[in-house]
């Protein structure tokens, strides 16, 4: 049951998750995405057979049900087609996150309101649970560890020397890929983990109300 609750939640939050990178990058002027026919919403476009279906299954037995995560198949972008070339990058790595936000908020409204709309008690715990991972999913991806998100958008808010430097260290990881997900993994096991999970229910609570 745990596993399905999972599933009805993360899969379409991290296919919207993705949807949004592909709609900034072709905002951007960038139509690699629109071309691939990945801006779209139909899940069959974004399901990534590894890490939608196996590593929540993998995660979801090693772990005995305490952690599951999943990701939708990276949408493709050429970077160099962006109209913004200093924070095209940073707008599209953004975007994903910033969906994810927007749904916690979204539900999270539902949720202060649902006397007044007359929602059930079963609509409100599934709401509450969509508030929680999509606040994850976002924070989560925003750590500044390639190939996350946040990697993307760091070097745009870093000093010219500094950013030079962090852009090798994700260069390589990216390269490497398997690598930098072995660390993002060591890095949330051993640190991020528990204050990840601290500041998510904190945020949740503070939107809807609790």
């Amino acid at each position: 049951m745990q596993f399905l609750f999972f599933f009805i939640i993360i899969v379409p939050s991290a296919i919207i998750h993705e949807y949004a990178h592909g709609f900034a990058a072709d905002w951007l002027g960038d139509p690699t995405a629109r071309n691939a026919g990945r801006l779209t919403l139909d899940p069959r476009a974004h399901i990534d057979i590894f890490g939608t279906i196996l590593m929540p299954i993998l995660l979801l037995v090693v772990s005995a049900g305490n952690f599951m995560f999943a990701y939708a198949e990276p949408v493709p972008y050429n970077p160099y087609n962006f109209t913004n070339q200093k924070w095209g990058e940073a707008i599209v790595a953004a975007a994903g996150p910033a969906s994810n936000v927007a749904l916690a908020i979204i539900f999270a409204l539902l949720i202060r309101f649902s006397g007044v709309l007359s929602l059930s008690q079963t609509f409100i715990e599934l709401s509450f649970g969509i508030v929680i991972l999509n606040l994850f999913l976002a924070f989560f991806n925003l750590v500044p560890i390639p190939p996350l998100d946040g990697s993307k958008i760091l070097p745009r808010l870093l000093p010219f020397s500094l950013a030079m430097k962090y852009e090798a260290f994700r260069r390589y990881f990216e390269y490497n890929a398997m690598v930098g997900f072995l660390l993002v993994i060591f890095v949330f096991v051993y640190f991020l983990g528990d204050p990840l999970y601290r500041l998510t229910f904190a945020i949740a609570r503070f939107l809807v109300g609790g």
